[in-house]
């Protein structure tokens, strides 16, 4: 038994998994290792700058401490954007993408890691949007997310689904799906909703806690359930009532 060989190939395949080459692990780790950890404003101003060296950013971005980043050269950052503490960024192989004024909350993971090979793995995420504390975006299919979308916590988005159907064979020799998952412009995810592959939930919808959404969703329609359906249309003019019970369902 060659050990050693072995070692080898499984320290290989580790790098191939965190970083676009050997060069390009070393420099990540490097700047990641001396400046993630920086409290305060202090830590954030310093990021601002150095980061620069290893992710795209148009502009200036409020990166807190305790971020861990994955092939850092595949995220993309634009004005204004925000990071906060414990979010983990995993870019490849077609990257992550953070429109301006976008927030991305404690805890949250962005995940676009792709041992498979699958042709539309990414994330993006419009202007002035919102991902909330704990979130899991899974985008081996790809996730689209659009201007003016806000999530309550521990919404997932799951882009990507096993095959099942075969029962003479193991689960993990019958392939997955990734069709992708769109959110439209406008739209309003509850805490704790599940949004599976090939879904697109259109634009001014709303998405109540808890859903689990596993077909598409129409425009300006609320939804909720498991698996989720429409309770109402949202009309253009309506304004919500606050003494309307069910309101409370929706984060």
């Amino acid at each position: 038994m060659n050990v050693s060989g072995n070692a080898g190939e499984g320290l290989l395949l580790y790098i191939h998994r965190q970083a676009n080459g050997l060069k390009k692990y070393i420099v990540e780790q490097l700047v990641l290792t001396l400046f993630g950890w920086i409290p305060t404003v202090v830590g954030i101003g310093a990021r601002a700058l150095v980061y620069r060296l290893i992710l795209r950013m148009q502009g200036i971005a409020a990166i807190e401490n305790g971020v861990r980043i994955r092939f850092a050269d595949g995220v993309q950052l634009g004005r204004n954007v925000y990071i906060d503490q414990g979010v983990y960024l995993h870019a490849c192989p077609n990257g992550i993408q953070i429109g301006d004024n976008s927030f991305v909350m404690h805890g949250s993971v962005l995940h676009v890691y792709n041992f498979r090979d699958l042709p539309h793995a990414f994330i993006r995420i419009g202007a002035n949007s919102l991902i909330g504390e704990l979130n899991v975006l899974r985008g081996q299919g790809g996730i689209t997310i659009g201007d003016r979308v806000y999530t309550a916590p521990m919404v997932q988005m799951l882009a990507v689904n096993h095959v099942f159907d075969d029962p003479t064979r193991p689960m993990v020799e019958q392939g997955i799906t990734a069709d992708g998952i769109v959110i439209e412009d406008d739209v309003w995810i509850g805490a704790g909703a599940i949004i599976t592959d090939g879904v697109r939930v259109c634009k001014g919808a709303v998405v109540a806690a808890g859903a689990v959404v596993t077909q598409d969703v129409p425009a300006y329609t609320v939804v909720g359930g498991v698996p989720a359906r429409v309770l109402r249309t949202i009309e253009r003019t309506q304004k919500l009532d606050s003494s309307k019970p069910f309101r409370e369902v929706y984060f």
